[in-house]
C-alpha cells in the first residue's frame, strides 16, 4: 500500500477518539481509535477510467 500525506481535520470528535484526516487526493478518512484508517469519501484512486 503506498504511503498517502494526510492532514488531520479539526473536529471536537477528537475527544472521544474519532479523527478525521484529509489527504491531498481530496479524500476523506475516518480513525476510530486506535482501528486503521478506513477512506469514507472520495474517488479511489486505482479505478480505471
Amino acid at each position: 500500500m503506498p504511503l498517502i500525506h494526510m492532514k488531520e481535520i479539526y473536529t471536537p470528535l477528537k475527544f472521544i477518539g474519532i479523527k478525521l484526516f484529509l489527504s491531498k487526493e481530496g479524500q476523506v478518512f475516518i480513525k476510530l481509535g486506535k482501528k486503521p484508517r478506513k477512506r469514507i469519501f472520495g474517488r479511489d484512486q486505482n479505478l480505471i477510467g
